[in-house]
């Protein structure tokens, strides 16, 4: 009998990106510039390096997603140490429009994680971060 977790997890992720993406629509996002915003949201200020590492995103793929946010008015990039490194941040705008986002992803997850308890939801992070190896229950390293 073969394994099927690693097929299952990717199936939920699919499912989980679509419904986010559609959860986004309102705020005319997409999940992958979400993850970005949230990202910087939760950790500050961060090297476009720092991005695509943390994601486990090509640089090339963040880079473009920093244009899209960009043209939004939701970052700002700034020079770094040297003329190669840039800093990203969120715009003030970007900072207003995130706890509506974020209520509106809340809701979502909860709905699709409405059938574990509070300790299988617990536990489901736990577990989660612990194959990625962070071992930290927040979703951050």
């Amino acid at each position: 009998m073969t394994n099927t977790i690693f097929h299952d997890i990717h199936q939920k992720s699919r499912l989980s990106m679509k419904e986010v993406n559609e959860a986004l629509k309102e705020f005319g996002l997409y999940s992958a510039q979400w993850s970005l915003l949230f990202c910087l949201n939760r950790l500050g200020s961060m090297t476009q390096t720092e991005i695509w590492q943390y994601l486990n995103v090509e640089a090339p793929t963040v880079t473009r997603t920093l244009v899209k946010l960009e043209e939004r008015k939701l970052i700002i990039r700034k020079e770094g140490k040297d003329k190669r490194e840039r800093i990203v941040q969120l715009t003030e705008h970007a900072k207003d429009l995130i706890p509506r986002i974020e209520t509106r992803i809340e809701k979502l997850e909860q709905t699709m994680l409405q059938a574990l308890s509070e300790e299988e939801r617990i536990q489901l992070a736990f577990l989660l971060n612990k194959i990625s190896g962070s071992g930290e229950t927040d979703g951050i390293k």
